[in-house]
């Protein structure tokens, strides 16, 4: 049986219309994936462009920054000759030491990077943390006592008698502002025509230091031990101390040479720095005095209200360590002089985070003192060399500066060694000596820390090591270091009150109460 055909012409047409079709969706199945390829090149670019955003931005920061420098070293290299013309100071890499430090206008770098997404979310973090432990120790005090209890006996206790301790800062700053600056300036007026220069500068020297030696050396230690403040106001009272040494010395350091240089001509006294420069000098966020500094243009008072609240908690965040966690641990039920499970609770929960970022920027930002590097990447050290020099620039400047440097000037350039470990004994000494000031006692675990163990690291692990695995090194120690310091001297502060000593003999004085006390708490 046959069958029908369809006609030619019709046959024709399905073939037409399905080829038609498949054409069609071919074209739609290569549209389709040219829009994904499309969004996918769209991605990466975006993310390509990202990073060399990122790369260039800190490329171009860096040549601000060298550009800066090298456009400020042809003045600081030049220095007027005694007939007034101005001659050039030698280039040459044993020079260049001689250069002072130049300050230029920069950002914290702290403030830098909390404007990446990325790192503001973990500053966030911290926050959110800091927010559970209030909310869980309030919540922990109801359940127990069936009430809120907000005890800051501690504290108080810490900061009391905070009047005296404002009037002995008076009595300092009132002195640090007045005699080394008019002392420098009668100085300056006679040096140039008195018969013997070094006589005029020696006896100067010698009066000014013993006036020093009375104010800003034995009236601090007088009005802490005798009026017997507490340790937060010791400690106001002694690195106030500290700053005004530092600060008057490095006024008279920079500025006494300066006029025994520029001799004037007949008729004109002696160019001598402004007061009003020294005062803001006393309160700028630096030791290093200069005439000037680069200045922000305004006060950002934002800025000032986040970093004050910034430094509100972080107090807090001390207190609530120290009263939750630490306090227990330094006061065990047994009477046992040391015990090991109070060392490890110490040393674990005794970590105290650093006001460093949060004072510093807060002084910086009401006194518009544009140069914020108060510090660097001191997290990303993995040396114990580099992380001396980046954790606090503004002490190290002075150190090296004053200490080493002078040192090497002195020497020729030679005994670096020497000139090192003499800069590590003296920070290591000053340190102690505000610790054992605050807590009334002499127990040098600081300087043991710092001029032992802290010397040997220096030169083991010095910049040579790179490896990521120096950086946890690093760290490893900074937390196991700061746990045993609070543990050590928490635990000597209980021997103390305990067992308090029965006469003042010097071994009697130095030898730590921790070591023989046994109390029963």
């Amino acid at each position: 049986m046959m069958t029908a055909e369809p006609p030619k012409g019709l046959l024709h047409r399905n073939i037409k219309a399905r080829q038609s079709d498949e054409i069609s969706g071919h074209v739609e199945d290569r549209n389709h994936l040219q829009e994904e390829d499309l969004r996918r090149w769209q991605k990466h670019a975006q993310k390509v462009k990202e990073k060399v955003l990122e790369q260039v931005q800190d490329q171009l920061s860096d040549l601000l920054d060298k550009a800066l420098t090298e456009s400020i070293q042809p003045f600081t290299q030049l220095q007027p000759a005694v007939n007034g013309n101005m001659s050039k100071r030698p280039s040459s890499s044993s020079q260049r030491m001689d250069d002072g430090k130049v300050f230029v206008d920069r950002p914290s770098l702290l403030d830098e990077l909390f404007e990446i997404n990325h790192i503001r979310t973990i500053y966030h973090m911290f926050i959110a943390i800091l927010l559970i432990f209030c909310f869980s120790t309030l919540a922990v005090d109801y359940i127990d006592q069936g009430r809120l209890v907000l005890e800051f006996d501690l504290l108080f206790f810490a900061f009391g008698k905070l009047g005296m301790a404002t009037w002995a800062w008076v009595v300092m700053f009132v002195y640090t502002l007045l005699v080394p600056y008019f002392t420098l300036v009668y100085w300056g007026s006679l040096y140039h025509s008195f018969p013997s220069k070094l006589g005029l500068s020696i006896g100067t020297g010698l009066v000014l230091s013993a006036v020093q030696t009375c104010v800003l050396g034995v009236f601090p230690i007088y009005v802490v031990v005798h009026y017997q403040l507490p340790p937060a106001s010791r400690l106001i009272v002694i690195l106030e101390q500290i700053r005004f040494l530092m600060k008057s010395y490095s006024f008279m350091r920079e500025t006494a040479p300066v006029i025994m240089k520029n001799t004037p001509k007949e008729g004109e006294s002696p160019r001598s720095p402004t007061l009003s420069s020294y005062l803001y000098f006393l309160f700028c966020p630096t030791l290093i005095y200069r005439e000037s500094y680069p200045r922000n243009t305004h006060i950002r008072w934002k800025y000032v209200g986040v970093t004050l609240c910034m430094i509100l908690g972080c107090l807090f965040y001390c207190y609530f360590i120290l009263v939750r966690l630490c306090v227990p641990a330094f006061r065990p039920e047994t009477n046992q002089p040391f015990s090991k499970r109070t060392m490890v609770l110490a040393v674990f929960n005794s970590i105290l985070p650093a006001f460093l970022h949060c004072w510093l920027n807060l002084f910086g930002e009401l006194l518009r003192f544009a140069d914020r590097m108060f510090y660097k990447d001191w997290w990303n050290s993995t040396s114990f060399a580099n992380y001396y020099r980046t954790w606090n620039v503004v002490v190290h400047d002075w150190l090296y500066y004053y200490g080493y440097r002078d040192f090497l000037l002195l020497s020729k350039r030679k005994f670096r060694t020497a000139a090192m470990l003499s800069v590590f004994i003296v920070s290591a000494v000053v340190h102690e000596y505000a610790l054992g000031m605050a807590f009334g006692f002499f127990y040098p675990v600081l300087f043991c820390l710092f001029a032992c163990f802290g010397v040997m690291f220096n030169f083991t692990m010095n910049d040579k090591r790179q490896s990521p695995v120096f950086n946890v090194i690093m760290w490893t120690c900074l937390f196991l270091g700061q746990g045993v310091q609070v543990c050590l001297y928490c635990q000597e502060w209980y021997a103390q009150i305990h067992c308090p000593r029965t006469g003042n003999s010097f071994w009697e004085l130095v030898t730590p109460r921790s070591w023989s006390c046994t109390y029963q708490s």
